[in-house]
């Protein structure tokens, strides 16, 4: 089902970095994908360790998706205002990629709102699971009242809840308007929202569309591109918490204008980085 309320990227294949590709650096290339897809096989194989019921879990939880980065290639920093003891947040970014997940995951653990397939994906979709992601089926508009309902109930009963308001991934070049729906929730449950400003940069500090999953990118095809770049560098700013207050609209407009910076007075889409 498709319809012109699905949200759609501009962005396509011609967006992303494929890193090198010269005969000087493929035997580098080789031997670093080697290495770190034998540190992620391992670290998947102990994935249940961040569903176990122990003290500390969050702790354990973020440790978890900074050593999985790290086997990606991906290193963070975080800046901005401090980051909330808080129960029952609804945290949102922009959305570039699937790694936004461990991102987000590494400073601000919670449950996840994330696209249904996702469950059904290799390894990942176990990672899932065990996170107790909250799907969505962005093609099927009548069961959004119930993920928006879903998320308000998590919110209430204190948990962290982490949506992308954009509804599709693009190349981080680029972006797309929050849409208003999952802001609902946090009206609905009273509880604040904690916008996170990400961005991906090369190692000499140039944005970067490696990590980027768009178009008809595959799973294999991003983690590959991801593990053979030589570091992929993500900068989370973490803005000012935004109160609910009582319309969903104005939450959108004031947490995609924490989020964008100047770029929100902008318009959306390539033209702004032509």
């Amino acid at each position: 089902m498709t319809g012109p309320w699905l949200p759609q990227a501009s962005c396509d294949a011609g967006c992303v970095d494929a890193g090198a590709t010269t005969p000087g650096h493929r035997a580098m290339v080789a031997w670093r994908l080697a290495v770190r897809v034998v540190l992620a096989l391992t670290l998947l194989s102990a994935s249940p360790l961040i569903a176990t019921p122990v003290p500390g879990r969050s702790r354990v939880q973020r440790s978890y998706c900074r050593l999985m980065l790290r086997c990606l290639g991906v290193r963070i920093t975080v800046s901005g205002g401090p980051i909330r003891n808080l129960s029952g947040v609804l945290v949102v970014s922009g959305h570039v990629s699937w790694v936004d997940v461990f991102v987000i995951g590494a400073v601000m653990p919670g449950r996840f709102v994330a696209k249904s397939e996702l469950i059904s994906w290799p390894g990942l979709g176990l990672l899932a699971r065990l996170m107790k992601v909250i799907p969505i089926e962005r093609a099927n508009l009548r069961r959004l009242p119930t993920v928006v309902d879903t998320v308000a109930a998590r919110l209430r009963t204190g948990h962290t809840v982490i949506a992308f308001p954009e509804g599709t991934t693009w190349c981080g070049l680029a972006h797309g308007p929050f849409r208003p729906a999952m802001f609902q929730a946090a009206v609905d449950a009273g509880r604040p929202v904690q916008p996170l400003r990400l961005s991906y940069h090369h190692r000499d500090g140039r944005p970067s569309t490696t990590a980027a999953y768009i178009g008809d990118d595959t799973l294999l095809g991003s983690i590959r591109r991801l593990m053979a770049a030589p570091r992929t560098l993500v900068r989370v700013q973490v803005a000012a918490l935004q109160l609910p207050g009582d319309d969903r609209r104005d939450l959108a407009v004031r947490c995609e204008s924490a989020v964008r910076g100047d770029r929100a007075r902008r318009a959306a889409g390539h033209a702004l980085v032509a």
